[in-house]
């Protein structure tokens, strides 16, 4: 085999995925949303991600998106605070693809581009005339949001999408007009919660930051804390999404785990003996706090787990399934 021309080719590779996140981070991580699944980022923390990099990053919509995601002009502020940082934004923008919302179709995104290439959609019902959309798929299009522009928040949505249906040829251009009724707007936990059941992901808020004032009084320090080099060898319990679970069979028994909150992630090592002592709350657990000792080498963060707790509870409603490899 040839290993220099390989590892030439891989070096290339990486600097070039290494210039594309540095100069243009919003087409680099379209591209490997675009390429899920693979490798042990999911979207939800690849959007996270660009978004701390000054990336705009925009809903699914039926009125812009394809069925992959897609690159747009950004006539945003120069400008967003983020957690207390100023962060200066890309001037090209990421719009989520249809395809981020579980359970839809390409069919589904080739019939409403072709049909909004004709004429812009005036409403739902002019969307499900047009674009041919079932019962099922006006559903989950409302329950993702991305009828907003068109109906507005996910229960108007939902009624409007109930009350179109996909008309006899004979009544094809026939409009129905009924008197609009008000309904209440979701709260914010309430749309976080659908985000997360069917995009597996939210870019209104992250689900811990709904409960942090309850971490805070369990003592909970966030993932950002970790990354102060001052805190090496310091104890910290910390908290998160269970993201990544890998159990390496080279790693002699070591369970890795990463947490993710509202700040960013933490890596965990669970020795055996632990990942044996407390095994259902390491494999079981959707949030999980994680008392440990942190330990900083060249710029790397772990925290060693000392004890496990299944916070689960804080988040009982939340659809979220990590990535698990072995």
């Amino acid at each position: 085999m040839d290993f220099p021309n390989r590892t030439r080719r891989a070096s290339v590779l990486a600097f070039a995925s290494s210039w594309l996140k540095r100069y243009h981070p919003a087409a680099f991580t379209c591209a490997l949303l675009n390429a899920q699944p693979m490798g042990f980022y999911q979207p939800s923390q690849l959007i996270q991600d660009a978004q701390r990099h000054g990336v705009s990053v925009r809903p699914v919509d039926v009125t812009a998106s394809e069925w992959h995601c897609t690159l747009e002009p950004s006539p945003t502020p120069d400008f967003v605070d983020r957690h207390g940082e100023k962060i200066r934004l890309d001037d090209i923008a990421l719009r989520l693809g249809i395809r981020e919302i579980h359970g839809v179709s390409a069919d589904l995104a080739t019939r409403l581009a072709a049909a909004r290439r004709e004429a812009p959609f005036a409403d739902v019902a002019d969307m499900t005339r047009r674009a041919r959309v079932t019962a099922a798929e006006r559903a989950r299009l409302a329950d993702a949001g991305a009828l907003k522009t068109l109906s507005g928040h996910r229960y108007r949505a939902r009624w409007d999408s109930a009350g179109a249906e996909v008309p006899a040829p004979v009544l094809a251009r026939a409009a129905v007009r009924e008197k609009r009724v008000g309904l209440r707007k979701p709260s914010l936990r309430e749309d976080v919660m659908t985000d997360y059941a069917t995009l597996g992901l939210s870019l209104a808020h992250h689900p811990l930051s709904l409960v942090r004032d309850e971490l805070s009084r369990r003592r909970v320090s966030p993932a950002s804390a970790t990354t102060d080099a001052k805190r090496d060898g310091r104890r910290m319990r910390c908290a998160g999404l269970v993201t990544v679970r890998q159990h390496p069979g080279t790693a002699k028994g070591v369970t890795f785990v990463t947490l993710e909150d509202e700040t960013g992630h933490v890596n965990v090592v669970v020795w055996r003996a632990l990942a044996e002592a407390q095994h259902r709350v390491l494999l079981e657990s959707t949030v999980m706090g994680v008392d440990g000792v942190l330990q900083v080498s060249d710029g790397v963060h772990h925290l060693i787990a000392h004890q496990l707790h299944d916070y689960s509870e804080l988040l009982p409603e939340l659809a979220f399934a990590s990535r698990d490899f072995h």
